[in-house]
């Protein structure tokens, strides 16, 4: 608690309040003592008045008066003349003498901290000017006990007054920094831990939303870090691939070329009539080398943007993605089902999300023609409170088990024999952006079932509503 930004703000402020309570308390308390020195001045005036009423007052009578005015002799003078008006014993020389009438604020300060220090009772002599323009002067003599007990009481108040005061202060200082600063700074910080643990997740980049500037600041240059930090990992991550698939593809490239040109050497120095079934597989070898190349070079150089999430209809994807594959059919024996539930909606890039989709059914269009038997493939879909489910089902062969073993490695994950296994890898990295996961649900005899999952929550980018 102590060591966080909120509890050494809470620490400071009590600190701070507490220390401008204590520069207030000085001149209040001195102000207090001028006010006490006064009442008494003003109540001696008062019993000295009932005096000149009455000159006949008995002794009972005086000492009452002075009882109630809290002194021991009241001295007036009038017309330059010094006039003893009540007296009482003195228990003790007079130790100090007060003038009130031209003191400033530094000595009465002074005299009131002297007076807080001082336990021990005296007499002191306090001067000052009567009230309506009674004489020039009053003076009257005190116990300065009494004043003392009545000034430390009044402290206590106004510390205790302080304290509730610093306190509500800091607590009120302390959630205003916490939901002001704490908090923004808390939310990039989770960004930044949920950017670190997975750098593809598209939500985990920050979408700057700070009120106070230097906040939104830093919000923004996390912003620019992460996405040209993403870019760059996708272009690192694709060129160490390709720099590990180099030897490889030089090796098979150069078995399709030699291949290639055996084949046109026999076109070249023969006449033979079987030169027109030799064509076409010259022409298939220099097709898969191309595509080969194609594919590779094409993976080295992409660089991905990051997905632009928005609500759009799955059905009418996954139509264009239907449609497309129809076009491509070689012959009746597969067929194209498009089973999404009209109306669902779901938040993705449409761009990529078809991508994802077009390559998932194209293998599996492949695969039931390299097969040689009828059979079906289907989209199909759901949603539940978290995520959106998105199915992509054949009735084919099933994945061979070495393409199981590498299915989402590019040049590795091949499914069918010429491919350069991209189509997944790209696939699974376009799913990742979008906070999901790209699965192999079953594979077998009776078919091959892939399944999209893409989250519902939102926590970095803003849903555009389509």
């Amino acid at each position: 608690m102590l060591n966080t930004l909120s509890g050494r703000f809470l620490i400071l402020t009590t600190v701070f309040v507490m220390l401008a309570e204590v520069l207030i308390f000085v001149p209040s308390i001195a102000r207090y003592r001028v006010d006490y020195l006064h009442d008494r001045l003003e109540r001696a005036q008062i019993a000295s008045m009932a005096l000149l009423a009455d000159d006949m007052l008995d002794s009972d009578l005086e000492k009452e008066l002075l009882r109630n005015a809290q002194v021991f002799n009241v001295v007036l003078r009038r017309n330059e003349m010094r006039q003893l008006m009540l007296s009482s014993p003195i228990p003790e020389p007079i130790a100090n003498t007060y003038d009130l009438r031209d003191a400033g604020a530094a000595i009465l300060i002074r005299d009131a901290i002297r007076r807080l220090f001082t336990p021990e009772n005296q007499i002191v002599r306090v001067i000052g000017a009567p009230t309506q323009d009674a004489g020039l002067l009053i003076e009257v003599t005190i116990a300065t006990a009494p004043l003392r007990t009545a000034m430390i009481d009044y402290g206590l108040r106004i510390l205790v007054l302080s304290a509730v005061i610093s306190i509500v202060t800091a607590l009120l200082l302390f959630v205003a920094v916490r939901i002001v600063l704490v908090r923004p700074i808390k939310g990039v910080v989770g960004y930044m831990k949920r950017y670190a643990a997975a750098p593809e997740d598209a939500r985990g980049i920050i979408r700057p939303s700070a009120g106070v500037m230097e906040l939104r600041e830093a919000e923004e240059a996390l912003l620019q870090l992460q996405t040209e930090l993403t870019q760059f990992l996708k272009q690192r991550e694709r060129m160490a691939q390709l720099g590990g698939a180099v030897a490889k593809v030089s090796h098979d490239l150069r078995n399709i070329l030699t291949s290639a040109q055996l084949i046109t050497d026999r076109i070249e120095a023969s006449e033979d009539p079987s030169v027109r079934r030799l064509a076409p597989k010259l022409v298939n070898s220099i097709s898969r080398a191309v595509s080969l190349c194609e594919s590779t070079l094409a993976f080295g150089r992409a660089e991905e943007p990051p997905p632009a999430l928005r609500m759009v209809s799955l059905v009418s994807i996954t139509g264009d993605v239907i449609d497309s594959e129809r076009l491509a059919l070689s012959g009746p024996e597969v067929t194209l089902e498009n089973r999404v539930p009209e109306g669902l909606e779901l938040r993705a890039d449409p761009e990529q999300l078809f991508r994802v989709i077009m390559n998932l059914v194209r293998n599996a269009r492949q695969a039931l023609e390299a097969s040689h038997r009828p059979g079906r493939v289907t989209v199909t879909a759901r949603e539940d409170n978290d995520s959106w489910w998105i199915e992509v089902a054949d009735t084919g062969p099933g994945l061979p088990a070495k393409a199981r073993e590498n299915l989402f490695t590019p040049f590795r994950g091949g499914a069918r024999a010429g491919g350069s296994g991209l189509g997944l890898a790209i696939s699974a990295e376009l799913v990742r952006g979008h906070g999901g996961t790209l699965e192999l649900a079953e594979t077998g005899p009776e078919g091959t079932v892939f399944i999209i999952r893409l989250p519902r929550s939102m926590t970095a980018l803003e849903v555009v509503t389509g």
